[in-house]
């Protein structure tokens, strides 16, 4: 099974790639799109309210998805990977 397919494992390899490259705290963007649907945008927006996220949104050209890109300060990898989890609670969103 490959680690796409295997939310644990995909987890577990970002855990090592982040901290190998990366010195914490740091500024990481998270990109995602999601359905352009009022209440799953807001519920993408829900996830980072109160940690001091800069959030931008672009509506696809036919306005039928919407990018949502978000720039945060994060503590960890387990703080980068929990949010991932959280925003995989919305419908129809993909993580890129």
């Amino acid at each position: 099974m490959s680690s796409k397919n295997d939310p644990k494992a995909f987890f577990n390899k970002l855990k090592i790639q982040l901290e190998d490259t990366t010195e914490f705290p740091a500024i990481y963007l998270y990109k995602f799109i999601v359905p352009s649907e009022e209440e799953k945008i807001k519920q993408v927006h829900q996830i980072f309210n109160n940690i001091g996220a800069v959030i931008d949104t672009k509506k696809s050209s036919k306005g039928t998805y919407t990018s949502i890109s978000i720039t945060v300060n994060m503590k960890s990898a387990d703080a980068i990977i929990q949010k991932y989890k959280e925003a995989s609670a919305v419908e129809g969103i993909i993580s890129l």
